[in-house]
This record gives structure tokens, C-alpha cells and sequence, in this order.
């Protein structure tokens, strides 16, 4: 499985604050002295984290639970994931702070309003995303971003 898009956003408050809430995406310097850019690594490695905490988390809950959609969300002290599986099992995950209501109805609608009808529906889009290469269609982002930023539009 990869992670075949990713995207913050960031509440106004936070995205114009000096010190982003993770350090993860600063650049850092080498023990010998270069400096490299930590955000693509960065990412790589939290894409696993995530995939692999759902990937256990989903396991246990359908072993304890049996097949059904037992599993939509974990709470820690820091954020809030929330999980949705498709029919064809693409997996939508969203990371949200705390405070957050259940997103599954979110999920699925950026599932089908977006995904489906700006990258499953477009004969250019690739079906498979192999490399690590993501979804890359200006639709689907412009779609995603006005749901997210402005959802009751």
C-alpha cells in the first residue's frame, strides 16, 4: 500500500504562526555539517506510521468485532485520525485536532465527490499510482481544497 496523496491544512491561526506545531517538515543539519531537507523523508515516514497504526488498529477491531465498519476513529492527546474504507478498499485517513466530531461522513463525501469524480472518472489519471507517484490532477485538488477550507458551499 502507498500513500498516493497528502495534503495540511492549517487553521489561520496556525498557518501564520512562526513555529510550525511539528518540526518534522524543518530542514536539519547532518553530522557533517550539509543540510538536508527532512519534509520529503519526513513525510514518507509518516504516511508508514499512519498506515501502519491503522493497518493494526483495523485488524484488532475486526477481530474483536467481526466485519463491519467497527472502526472509524482513535483519539490521542495530540490529534484525532479518522478512518474510511472504500468498496474497492481505498483507505481514507484524516488527522484533525481533538475536538473534532466524526469525519466519516466528510470522508465519504470527498470519496465520491471528489476522488471518484476528478480521478477514478478521468481517462488521463492512471489507475494504478506505482513509485510512490500520487494523485496529480489540478481538479481533484482545487475540488478537495474548497471542501476543506469552505464546506458549506
Amino acid at each position: 500500500a502507498a500513500c498516493i496523496y497528502k495534503k495540511k491544512w492549517l487553521p489561520p491561526s496556525l498557518s501564520a504562526s512562526v513555529n510550525p506545531p511539528r518540526p518534522s517538515s524543518q530542514p536539519y543539519t547532518n553530522s557533517n555539517g550539509g543540510l538536508q531537507a527532512r519534509s520529503a523523508l519526513s513525510a514518507d515516514n509518516d504516511a508508514k506510521l499512519v498506515f501502519g497504526t491503522v493497518f493494526s488498529l483495523r485488524n484488532i477491531v475486526r477481530k474483536l468485532g467481526g466485519e463491519d465498519d467497527s472502526f472509524l476513529s482513535y483519539r490521542t492527546s495530540q490529534y484525532k485520525l479518522h478512518y474510511y474504507e472504500t468498496p474497492t478498499n481505498i483507505k481514507f485517513v484524516m488527522l484533525t485536532d481533538t475536538k473534532s466530531g466524526s469525519m466519516r461522513i466528510a470522508l465519504q463525501q470527498i470519496y465520491v465527490n471528489c476522488y471518484v469524480e476528478f480521478v477514478v472518472k478521468n481517462p488521463l489519471s492512471p489507475v494504478e499510482h506505482p513509485g510512490g507517484l500520487g494523485v496529480n490532477n489540478e481538479l481533484f485538488e482545487a475540488s478537495l481544497e474548497q471542501f476543506v477550507v469552505c464546506p458549506d458551499s
